[in-house]
């Protein structure tokens, strides 16, 4: 893994940090292969921090913006959007949480993370975009991290206006969990990291569980799946410790 995709344990977490500062944190396929894969070897750890390097927390993809000449055939995008797929799936079938910290611009790519993120806490300061319209992009890609994460109407707006929101805007569409002053978030991570750190394992992973699976069931099956984890995760020995 290159150093434009930071992993470092922490505790008992997983910190993994986008690491292109001077080019917005932008992030190429190959960043979104180590990434995909960084989200994916975290298992054993209780919790996943990603944040971006500097100023901004991810300003999208490197292709983005570039003149149509200059991007892949149909064959080869192809290929290429599948690593894209494959790093929106791994947010979604790590079984432990992913806690999301922006900062500054989240945009196209990085929008998409922060919504994938099951918390992300976001500086008043941080923007938040899906540009891929402007740019002659039909963007079902980005709206498949967005759908099952926002409100349909929110989801159009940021789609078809391509306008940026600011994070208090962000929150009301539930692309993020909180928003802090600038310098306040480090003490909002710490906090959240802290309550983490002390969650037993097993409730840590029957939450994610739950929380991936019981959205998308009917009332009843929520409930039961509900009465199901209650008794038999409770009943864990390290509950009790």
């Amino acid at each position: 893994m290159s150093d434009e995709i930071l992993v470092r344990k922490s505790g008992r977490a997983t910190e993994i940090v986008l690491n292109r500062p001077d080019a917005g944190n932008g992030v190429t396929n190959e960043m979104a292969a180590a990434l995909g894969q960084a989200i994916g070897g975290a298992s054993e750890s209780h919790f996943i921090v990603l944040r971006g390097a500097g100023a901004d927390f991810c300003t999208g993809r490197a292709i983005m913006g570039r003149p149509p000449e200059e991007r892949p055939g149909a064959y080869e995008r192809r290929a290429q959007n599948e690593v894209i797929f494959e790093c929106y799936g791994a947010f979604r079938r790590s079984p432990i949480p992913v806690v999301g910290v922006v900062q500054g611009r989240a945009l196209g790519f990085g929008c998409a993370l922060a919504s994938l993120c099951d918390i992300t806490l976001a500086s008043t300061a941080a923007i938040f975009q899906l540009p891929e319209m402007g740019h002659n992009i039909m963007p079902t890609m980005a709206m498949s991290s967005l759908v099952d994460r926002v409100p349909r109407k929110a989801l159009m707006y940021l789609t078809y206006s391509t306008k940026p929101i600011d994070a208090q805007k962000a929150l009301s569409f539930g692309i993020v969990s909180d928003v802090v002053p600038p310098q306040d978030l480090e003490n909002a991570v710490e906090d959240l990291r802290e309550a983490l750190e002390k969650a037993p394992r097993p409730a840590i992973l029957a939450v994610k569980e739950y929380a991936r699976s019981a959205l998308s069931m009917d009332i009843a099956s929520a409930v039961d799946f509900a009465r199901n984890l209650h008794a038999t995760v409770n009943s864990a020995a390290q509950m009790r410790g």
